[in-house]
């Protein structure tokens, strides 16, 4: 990764980080912000779970059995995402009854400047789990990975103590945050075991910039769709059990 891109790594990755802690510490957009956590993380699963299928197939057993345990990692994440926003009386919305917007008739790809930015030059077909260059995912996976270990720290620290729910919240974030940190380390060892050292060096450094275009893309389209924002949660049932906490 040469200076300018390790530079613009730094001021996108520290604004992000502040857009992201404002979001969450703001009671008003706790909910949307917890949401697509629980979107995402659970979202996850079915891909990674199709990856460690294919892996042991492959006859990679071990790396069958991290996968597994990523795609049990992201399941849990999900669900303390799911329990933060019961006990704010809120829960994500059903999209399968809301009529489609006009963005969510696009791909996902046209969807998420983001991902597109990201994964530019690759098709959706090349993503799937079935047929993915491993080098792809281990290296792309690695850098979000290891992104979001740190992004979700920084968020929970920010959460005030004063307040159970918030606190129950920050004790999740933290633990997923450590999840997370394994989940970079296995994939970076995945990295180590296929190739040498300045190989995985350069594949990082690849997709380290493509993270750091990524996130210019991405404040883009935040800037762009910002009178589009479209809420992605609805009242739920009243939660019973306010302590209550997944993290085991």
């Amino acid at each position: 990764m040469n200076f300018l891109t390790y530079l613009m790594h730094l001021a996108g990755s520290g604004a992000s980080a502040y857009y992201s802690a404002v979001q969450i510490r703001d009671s008003k957009t706790r909910p949307d912000i917890l949401a697509r956590f629980q979107l995402a993380e659970s979202g996850s699963v079915p891909f990674l779970s199709a990856l460690s299928d294919r892996a042991a197939a492959e006859g990679d057993t071990w790396l069958a059995e991290k996968l597994a345990k990523h795609a049990a990692d992201e399941t849990r994440h999900g669900k303390i995402f799911a329990q933060a926003l019961k006990q704010l009386n809120k829960q994500v919305i059903d999209f399968k009854s809301q009529p489609p917007s006009t963005s969510e008739r696009k791909s996902p790809q046209q969807r998420s400047p983001f991902f597109a930015t990201f994964f530019e030059g690759y098709t959706p077909e090349q993503l799937k789990p079935a047929v993915i260059d491993w080098d792809v995912f281990m290296a792309s996976t690695y850098i979000l990975e290891l992104d979001a270990s740190k992004d979700f720290a920084r968020m929970a620290n920010v959460l005030p103590d004063t307040d159970p729910k918030t606190r129950n919240l920050k004790i999740g974030m933290l633990s997923i945050a450590q999840d997370e940190t394994g989940h970079a380390a296995y994939l970076y060892e995945a990295m180590t075991r296929r190739m040498s050292a300045n190989q995985v060096q350069k594949l990082v450094d690849e997709w380290r910039t493509r993270k750091v275009n990524a996130l210019l893309a991405m404040v883009g389209g935040i800037l762009q769709r910002n009178s589009e924002t479209r809420s992605l949660v609805q009242d739920g049932a009243p939660s019973e059990t306010d302590s209550e906490l997944i993290v085991a």
